[in-house]
Protein backbone atom coordinates (compact mmCIF):
# COMPACT_ATOMS: atom_id res chain seq x y z
CA UNK A 1 0.00 0.00 0.00
CA UNK A 2 1.53 3.05 -1.19
CA UNK A 3 1.28 6.56 1.35
CA UNK A 4 -0.76 8.22 -0.55
CA UNK A 5 -3.34 5.56 -0.39
CA UNK A 6 -2.22 4.96 3.56
CA UNK A 7 -2.84 8.38 4.01
CA UNK A 8 -6.19 8.52 2.71
CA UNK A 9 -7.25 5.59 4.42
CA UNK A 10 -6.27 7.06 7.38
CA UNK A 11 -8.50 10.08 7.00
CA UNK A 12 -11.45 7.82 6.12
CA UNK A 13 -11.15 6.02 9.19
CA UNK A 14 -11.26 9.10 11.40
CA UNK A 15 -13.66 10.78 9.69
CA UNK A 16 -15.73 7.31 10.59
CA UNK A 17 -15.01 8.00 14.20
CA UNK A 18 -17.83 9.46 16.17
CA UNK A 19 -16.47 12.86 17.43
CA UNK A 20 -15.56 12.99 21.39
CA UNK A 21 -16.34 9.15 22.09
CA UNK A 22 -16.79 8.39 25.52
CA UNK A 23 -14.62 6.18 27.39
CA UNK A 24 -17.31 3.69 28.41
CA UNK A 25 -19.88 2.75 26.66
CA UNK A 26 -23.07 1.46 28.47
CA UNK A 27 -25.75 -0.55 26.30
CA UNK A 28 -29.44 0.12 28.17
CA UNK A 29 -32.83 -1.43 26.62
CA UNK A 30 -34.60 2.27 27.18
CA UNK A 31 -38.02 1.65 27.95
CA UNK A 32 -37.10 -0.22 31.16
CA UNK A 33 -38.51 2.02 33.79
CA UNK A 34 -37.34 3.52 36.34
CA UNK A 35 -33.30 1.19 35.47
CA UNK A 36 -33.64 3.27 32.06
CA UNK A 37 -36.14 5.27 30.48
CA UNK A 38 -36.23 8.91 28.69
CA UNK A 39 -37.40 11.90 30.68
CA UNK A 40 -39.82 14.45 29.18
CA UNK A 41 -36.80 16.77 27.49
CA UNK A 42 -35.53 13.41 26.05
CA UNK A 43 -32.52 12.63 28.74
CA UNK A 44 -31.60 9.01 29.27
CA UNK A 45 -32.39 8.59 33.36
CA UNK A 46 -32.81 6.16 36.02
CA UNK A 47 -31.95 3.83 39.26
CA UNK A 48 -29.25 2.29 36.44
CA UNK A 49 -28.09 4.97 34.49
CA UNK A 50 -27.41 6.91 37.39
CA UNK A 51 -25.06 4.10 38.74
CA UNK A 52 -23.49 3.48 35.35
CA UNK A 53 -22.37 7.30 35.29
CA UNK A 54 -21.40 7.63 38.64
CA UNK A 55 -19.22 4.68 38.57
CA UNK A 56 -17.97 6.16 35.44
CA UNK A 57 -17.23 9.81 37.85
CA UNK A 58 -15.37 7.73 40.28
CA UNK A 59 -13.00 5.80 37.75
CA UNK A 60 -12.58 9.18 35.77
CA UNK A 61 -14.11 8.01 32.85
CA UNK A 62 -16.24 9.53 30.60
CA UNK A 63 -19.90 7.52 30.19
CA UNK A 64 -21.81 7.53 26.92
CA UNK A 65 -25.63 5.34 26.80
CA UNK A 66 -26.50 3.80 23.97
CA UNK A 67 -30.28 2.21 23.79
CA UNK A 68 -30.22 -1.83 22.45
CA UNK A 69 -32.92 -4.00 23.01
CA UNK A 70 -32.87 -6.24 25.56
CA UNK A 71 -31.65 -9.34 23.54
CA UNK A 72 -28.63 -7.68 21.37
CA UNK A 73 -27.69 -6.86 24.90
CA UNK A 74 -25.59 -10.10 25.34
CA UNK A 75 -23.63 -10.14 22.00
CA UNK A 76 -23.13 -6.89 22.02
CA UNK A 77 -21.12 -6.83 25.19
CA UNK A 78 -19.71 -10.11 24.01
CA UNK A 79 -18.16 -8.28 20.77
CA UNK A 80 -16.99 -5.35 22.72
CA UNK A 81 -19.68 -3.34 20.83
CA UNK A 82 -20.44 -2.06 24.52
CA UNK A 83 -18.08 -2.17 27.89
CA UNK A 84 -21.31 -2.93 29.70
CA UNK A 85 -24.60 -3.50 29.60
CA UNK A 86 -27.42 -2.51 32.34
CA UNK A 87 -31.53 -3.56 32.05
CA UNK A 88 -31.83 -5.25 35.10
CA UNK A 89 -29.93 -8.43 34.12
CA UNK A 90 -30.27 -11.06 36.25
CA UNK A 91 -27.43 -13.19 37.44
CA UNK A 92 -27.57 -16.78 36.28
CA UNK A 93 -25.54 -19.20 35.94
CA UNK A 94 -25.80 -19.93 32.41
CA UNK A 95 -25.30 -16.59 31.83
CA UNK A 96 -21.58 -16.62 33.65
CA UNK A 97 -20.68 -19.29 31.08
CA UNK A 98 -20.27 -16.57 28.61
CA UNK A 99 -20.98 -13.39 30.07
CA UNK A 100 -19.15 -11.70 33.93
CA UNK A 101 -21.24 -9.85 36.33
CA UNK A 102 -20.69 -7.07 38.98
CA UNK A 103 -22.24 -7.87 42.60
CA UNK A 104 -25.59 -7.68 42.31
CA UNK A 105 -27.48 -4.27 43.74
CA UNK A 106 -30.98 -5.19 43.64
CA UNK A 107 -33.48 -8.41 44.66
CA UNK A 108 -35.96 -9.18 42.43
CA UNK A 109 -38.71 -11.45 41.50
CA UNK A 110 -41.51 -11.68 38.11
CA UNK A 111 -44.83 -10.95 38.49
CA UNK A 112 -48.42 -11.53 36.79
CA UNK A 113 -50.47 -8.22 35.57
CA UNK A 114 -53.57 -8.25 33.98
CA UNK A 115 -56.07 -5.58 33.05
CA UNK A 116 -58.21 -4.31 36.77
CA UNK A 117 -61.54 -5.69 34.98
CA UNK A 118 -59.84 -9.24 34.92
CA UNK A 119 -61.44 -11.63 36.74
CA UNK A 120 -58.09 -13.61 37.42
CA UNK A 121 -56.48 -13.72 40.34
CA UNK A 122 -53.70 -16.06 40.12
CA UNK A 123 -51.30 -18.12 37.38
CA UNK A 124 -53.43 -20.90 38.03
CA UNK A 125 -56.25 -18.16 36.37
CA UNK A 126 -54.02 -17.97 33.25
CA UNK A 127 -54.97 -21.52 31.08
CA UNK A 128 -55.48 -21.38 27.92
CA UNK A 129 -54.43 -17.36 27.91
CA UNK A 130 -51.96 -15.91 25.95
CA UNK A 131 -48.92 -14.37 27.96
CA UNK A 132 -46.54 -11.44 26.90
CA UNK A 133 -43.15 -11.43 27.88
CA UNK A 134 -40.00 -9.80 27.16
CA UNK A 135 -37.43 -11.54 24.78
CA UNK A 136 -35.03 -13.66 26.60
CA UNK A 137 -35.79 -11.81 29.89
CA UNK A 138 -35.87 -14.41 32.88
CA UNK A 139 -39.48 -13.87 32.73
CA UNK A 140 -39.50 -15.47 29.41
CA UNK A 141 -37.49 -18.21 30.64
CA UNK A 142 -39.82 -19.11 33.84
CA UNK A 143 -43.10 -18.75 31.40
CA UNK A 144 -41.47 -21.20 28.89
CA UNK A 145 -40.34 -23.60 31.91
CA UNK A 146 -43.96 -23.24 33.50
CA UNK A 147 -45.90 -23.15 30.36
CA UNK A 148 -47.13 -26.95 30.32
CA UNK A 149 -47.89 -26.33 34.23
CA UNK A 150 -50.20 -23.25 33.83
CA UNK A 151 -51.63 -24.11 30.36
CA UNK A 152 -51.14 -20.82 29.06
CA UNK A 153 -52.66 -21.08 25.07
CA UNK A 154 -49.72 -18.44 23.79
CA UNK A 155 -46.58 -16.60 24.74
CA UNK A 156 -45.60 -13.92 23.06
CA UNK A 157 -42.52 -11.88 22.73
CA UNK A 158 -41.50 -8.46 22.96
CA UNK A 159 -39.40 -5.71 22.78
CA UNK A 160 -39.56 -4.05 26.17
CA UNK A 161 -42.67 -3.37 28.57
CA UNK A 162 -44.42 -0.37 27.00
CA UNK A 163 -45.34 -2.09 24.04
CA UNK A 164 -46.54 -5.61 25.82
CA UNK A 165 -48.14 -2.96 28.07
CA UNK A 166 -50.23 -1.30 25.10
CA UNK A 167 -51.33 -4.87 23.87
CA UNK A 168 -52.39 -5.76 26.96
CA UNK A 169 -54.65 -2.79 27.45
CA UNK A 170 -56.39 -3.93 23.79
CA UNK A 171 -57.03 -6.91 24.67
CA UNK A 172 -54.43 -8.59 22.29
CA UNK A 173 -52.35 -10.30 25.82
CA UNK A 174 -54.38 -11.54 28.61
CA UNK A 175 -51.73 -11.35 31.09
CA UNK A 176 -47.87 -10.01 31.03
CA UNK A 177 -44.76 -11.81 33.04
CA UNK A 178 -42.01 -9.50 33.84
CA UNK A 179 -39.94 -7.83 36.86
CA UNK A 180 -41.97 -7.00 39.36
CA UNK A 181 -39.91 -3.29 40.26
CA UNK A 182 -40.36 -2.09 36.48
CA UNK A 183 -44.08 -2.85 36.42
CA UNK A 184 -45.25 -1.31 40.04
CA UNK A 185 -43.23 1.41 39.13
CA UNK A 186 -45.06 1.63 35.70
CA UNK A 187 -48.81 1.00 36.82
CA UNK A 188 -48.75 3.36 39.89
CA UNK A 189 -50.38 5.94 37.85
CA UNK A 190 -52.68 3.80 35.65
CA UNK A 191 -55.24 1.73 37.78
CA UNK A 192 -56.48 0.37 34.81
CA UNK A 193 -53.73 -2.31 35.10
CA UNK A 194 -52.73 -4.58 38.35
CA UNK A 195 -50.49 -6.77 39.70
CA UNK A 196 -52.03 -10.07 40.57
CA UNK A 197 -49.23 -12.26 41.59
CA UNK A 198 -45.48 -12.05 42.78
CA UNK A 199 -43.52 -14.60 41.01
CA UNK A 200 -40.37 -15.85 43.68
CA UNK A 201 -37.71 -16.29 41.81
CA UNK A 202 -34.94 -15.28 43.76
CA UNK A 203 -33.15 -12.93 41.03
CA UNK A 204 -30.79 -10.45 41.71
CA UNK A 205 -29.50 -7.72 39.11
CA UNK A 206 -26.05 -6.76 38.13
CA UNK A 207 -24.11 -4.86 34.87
CA UNK A 208 -23.29 -7.21 32.79
CA UNK A 209 -19.49 -7.15 30.97
CA UNK A 210 -17.58 -9.21 28.64
CA UNK A 211 -15.73 -12.18 29.92
CA UNK A 212 -12.44 -10.97 29.81
CA UNK A 213 -12.80 -7.65 30.88
CA UNK A 214 -11.15 -6.32 33.65
CA UNK A 215 -13.33 -3.83 33.96
CA UNK A 216 -15.55 -5.94 36.30
CA UNK A 217 -13.20 -5.96 39.57
CA UNK A 218 -13.40 -2.06 38.88
CA UNK A 219 -16.65 -1.55 38.50
CA UNK A 220 -17.37 -4.39 41.74
CA UNK A 221 -14.61 -1.85 43.80
CA UNK A 222 -16.63 1.28 43.31
CA UNK A 223 -20.13 -0.61 43.92
CA UNK A 224 -18.65 -1.80 47.11
CA UNK A 225 -17.85 1.94 47.71
CA UNK A 226 -21.23 2.93 47.06
CA UNK A 227 -23.01 0.92 48.73
CA UNK A 228 -20.68 1.64 51.94
CA UNK A 229 -21.48 5.60 51.68
CA UNK A 230 -25.41 4.78 50.99
CA UNK A 231 -25.20 5.84 47.67
CA UNK A 232 -27.12 3.10 46.21
CA UNK A 233 -29.47 2.91 48.81
CA UNK A 234 -29.92 6.73 48.18
CA UNK A 235 -30.90 5.78 44.50
CA UNK A 236 -33.48 3.07 45.70
CA UNK A 237 -34.90 6.03 48.02
CA UNK A 238 -35.22 8.18 44.97
CA UNK A 239 -36.52 5.57 42.41
CA UNK A 240 -38.75 3.28 44.33
CA UNK A 241 -39.64 6.00 47.38
CA UNK A 242 -38.38 3.52 49.92
CA UNK A 243 -35.48 1.95 51.89
CA UNK A 244 -34.18 -1.10 50.99
CA UNK A 245 -34.16 -3.81 53.53
CA UNK A 246 -30.53 -3.96 55.62
CA UNK A 247 -30.14 -7.85 53.99
CA UNK A 248 -30.92 -6.80 50.71
CA UNK A 249 -27.88 -6.55 47.89
CA UNK A 250 -29.11 -2.90 47.71
CA UNK A 251 -26.88 -2.84 51.02
CA UNK A 252 -25.27 -5.88 51.18
CA UNK A 253 -21.34 -5.84 49.80
CA UNK A 254 -20.43 -8.88 47.90
CA UNK A 255 -17.96 -10.55 45.63
CA UNK A 256 -17.81 -10.64 42.14
CA UNK A 257 -20.71 -13.53 41.29
CA UNK A 258 -18.83 -17.14 40.19
CA UNK A 259 -20.52 -20.02 38.98
CA UNK A 260 -22.36 -21.88 41.93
Amino acid sequence: MNLVRITLVAIATLAAMPANSADLTVGANIGNVPWEFQDASGEFVGFEIDLAKEIGARLGLSVEIVNIPFNGLFPAVQSGRIDIAVSSITITDKRLRSVAFAQPYYDSAQSLTVLNRSSAKTLSDMSDKIIGVDTGSTGDMWTTANSDTYGFKDIRRYEGLAPAMLDLQSGRLDGYISDIPALEYFIKDKPHFKVIQRIETGERYSMMFAKSNALVNQANDVISELKQEGFVAQLHQHWFGTEPAPTSSTVKISEVPAIR
